[in-house]
């Protein structure tokens, strides 16, 4: 099977993808975030990186998601921290709609997703972890990463209004929603208990 894991920056997406991976020894595959070389230079200067940022991360997903493919192919299960929709319906997409990408250098990269979708397979079963803002915040502030020091409320607050309207539509397999603003699954087992009991009612039907 194939999981994956969406959310907004912050909302503890790879932890969780730690941990699930873990209890149900699967395998996981996270973003390509510390060595992705235009991210600092993004966060600086927005409307002079974010179409090159955005190809790096399309271009990354799309690779990490063929070798997903064939390791399902194989009878091996795996959980990916963010998959590729996100790339073009969350983070492009509000890239285009700020004035922060180019028509058309928005309309080349679309047509380049379009290219790469149909040669991928959804996800088995999409977990979207909603948080609020200052749950976000809260997360960001706690990891210390230097190049997020930069993230504005407003660039957080239209991330999250593009996944609730991408949610809202999702149609490409099964989809489970877990409410992380009350959540600590890192400090709580029953938490992490909880999430682990929705996700075999979703794969298995056990409930």
């Amino acid at each position: 099977m194939h999981i994956a894991i969406v959310g907004n920056i912050g909302a503890g997406k790879t932890t969780l993808a730690h941990k699930l991976a873990h209890h149900f020894r699967w395998e996981v595959f996270l973003e390509e975030v510390e060595d992705n070389p235009y991210l600092k230079d993004f966060y600086a200067d927005m409307p002079r990186w974010a179409f090159h940022l955005q190809v790096y991360f399309l271009n990354g997903r799309f690779r990490q998601t063929r070798r997903i493919k064939e390791l399902v192919q194989e009878g091996k299960s795996v959980i990916q921290d963010r998959t590729i929709y996100e790339d073009a319906h969350i983070f492009a997409a509000n890239l285009h709609q700020s004035g922060l990408l180019a028509e058309r250098d928005y309309n080349n990269y679309y047509a380049l997703f379009e290219s790469m979708i149909d040669l991928v397979n959804p996800p088995d079963l999409l977990l979207y972890l909603r948080a609020d803002l200052p749950k976000l915040i809260g997360q960001i502030e706690k990891r210390g990463r230097d190049y997020e020091n930069s993230i504005s409320i407003e660039y957080l607050k239209n991330l999250n209004e593009h996944y609730e309207q991408w949610i809202a539509s999702y149609k490409h397999g099964k989809l489970l929603i877990i409410d992380v603003n009350e959540l600590d699954y890192v400090r709580n087992p029953e938490d992490l208990g909880s999430i682990v009991e929705r996700i075999d009612g979703k794969l298995f039907g056990l409930f």
